[in-house]
């Protein structure tokens, strides 16, 4: 099965950058996209919302749901997941994308940034991934893909901004016990993390000093997409890197990916 042909792909913050690349990219396909995100109107600083990528992915040649929605409420979750069911009548790919993000150390670090990154991450890839079972479970090569690195204890990743790397690792562990607990229902969990950084929105905020390193969103989509296509019953568990992934396809070059071609890319977090 390699197509997203028919499926379909519930994509949470999917209003800009990585989550709408890999909307776009599941659209190339013919595939049924829900666009769950909280931008619904224009944003003063920040490009797109969910009805601007419904939008694009019906001129990709998909179809789109456009469904705004805070993963941190449990209750917009649910009703997000029975819109989707009413316009496609089921559920292929759950894509855990939304994240929050504070590159500050524990002094810095206040008790409200703490739990919204906790809510959005690891309880919102939890949510998310609950939610969506039961209707997983019935598709045929039913997937959830969570954007999140391998799990490393080196202390490095920690000292930091310890507070983020809670969140983000608790994505990462959603993965690793979803996998194992649902491995018989043939869904499969996977995480997948860039090697460098992505030109969006975080990384002008948090990292200006890296965007001329780093690669467009499209090299995570294209990556995304060669996991979703997969055997869900023999492809689960697996911490996937964005490059290694292309390669294993028989990419070699990834220069085209490149923000500014020539710069020397950028290594993401979490990447060793």
């Amino acid at each position: 099965m390699r197509t997203l042909e028919g499926r379909t792909v519930f994509i949470t913050g999917a209003s800009r950058g990585i989550g709408r690349a890999i909307a776009l990219r599941c659209a190339r396909d013919g595939a049924n996209v829900v666009i769950a995100a909280k931008t619904a109107e224009p944003h003063p600083r920040l490009a797109g919302t969910i009805h601007s990528v419904a939008e694009e992915v019906r001129a990709a040649g998909g179809r789109a749901l456009a469904v705004r929605c805070d993963i941190r409420d449990e209750a917009a979750v649910v009703w997000a997941v029975e819109q989707a069911l009413a316009a496609f009548g089921g559920i292929d790919v759950l894509v855990n994308n939304a994240s929050a993000i504070g590159l500050t150390g524990t002094l810095a670090t206040s008790m409200a940034r703490y739990d919204l990154m906790q809510a959005v991450n690891a309880r919102g890839t939890f949510l998310c991934s609950r939610t969506c079972l039961p209707h997983l479970k019935k598709a045929a090569n039913a997937h959830v893909l969570t954007l999140s690195p391998p799990p490393d204890l080196d202390p490095r990743w920690f000292q930091d901004h310890l507070a983020y790397t809670l969140s983000k690792f608790g994505m990462s562990l959603c993965t690793l016990g979803m996998a194992a607990e649902f491995a018989a229902d043939g869904v499969a969990f996977n995480s997948l993390w860039p090697r460098t950084t992505i030109a969006t929105a975080a990384v002008e905020v948090f990292f200006p000093q890296a965007l001329a390193g780093s690669r467009r969103p499209e090299i995570v989509a294209e990556a995304a997409h060669a996991v979703l296509v997969r055997d869900s019953r023999t492809c689960t568990g697996r911490f996937f890197i964005d490059e290694d992934v292309l390669r294993e396809e028989g990419v070699t070059d990834f220069s085209g990916y490149a923000l500014a071609p020539g710069a020397p890319p950028t290594p993401d977090l979490f990447t060793k």
